[in-house]
């Protein structure tokens, strides 16, 4: 049965973004809890915090009059990493960067040339550490009509958006599972179509429908 929490309008995502994300990007100590592929598996994280490099991802949450949606690319098909999949823009912290903001926009603007002018960061997620040893702090900012992407095909093969009532309904939460270098890997997948959306974009995704339709 889908959740009915699940029906996502502008007014209430925002009303709920502002009590329930947080206002400051997380830190490693403290209470903020560090989020991994790992937490389906009820294991350890494969790679020590401590070595782990830090990186930003933009949520860019798009609102429309006709409803709300999330933004999201493929990954050039070429690239030697991650290729073909369904990600975030977003990256590794620059030495230059002064904040997770700051990468996480920088990194839009480079990926598929979203204009910082558009988005209005609303808050953040839990840290998110991924098996490729990074420490990611994603960043959800409201993104509103009127612009332009220009894909940059060097990284990115394509630029779309799914509707966000989709995304935050537990419903289309999976939980599927494959080798890989000798260990069975656990993950959420959120098949949207032909989209395949899975791994840490789509952990990261739970954890935004856990922050703001949880408990």
């Amino acid at each position: 049965m889908a959740d009915q929490n699940a029906i996502v309008d502008e007014a209430t995502f925002l009303e709920r973004a502002r009590r329930r994300l947080l206002p400051h990007p997380p830190a490693l100590a403290g209470t903020v809890r560090l989020r991994g592929d790992h937490d389906l598996a009820g294991g350890r994280p494969e790679v020590a915090v401590e070595v782990a490099r830090p990186a930003a991802v933009l949520v860019p949450v798009v609102t429309r009059a006709t409803g709300v949606s999330l933004l999201l690319t493929q990954r050039a098909a070429h690239l030697r990493q991650h290729s073909a999949q369904i990600a975030f823009p977003g990256g590794k912290m620059d030495p230059e960067d002064a904040t997770p903001l700051t990468t996480a926009l920088r990194e839009a603007r480079e990926e598929i040339g979203l204009d910082s002018g558009h988005v209005r960061p609303l808050g953040y997620l839990d840290e998110y550490l991924s098996s490729t040893g990074y420490r990611i702090v994603p960043v959800v900012g409201q993104v509103t009509p009127g612009f332009t992407l220009t894909v940059n095909r060097a990284e990115v093969d394509e630029a779309f958006e799914v509707p966000l009532d989709f995304l935050m309904d537990a419903a289309n939460h999976q939980r599927h599972s494959r080798e890989w270098r000798g260990t069975l890997r656990h993950y959420y997948a959120m098949p949207f179509g032909e989209r395949y959306i899975w791994g840490v974009t789509a952990g990261i995704i739970r954890n935004l429908y856990e922050r703001l339709y949880g408990p």
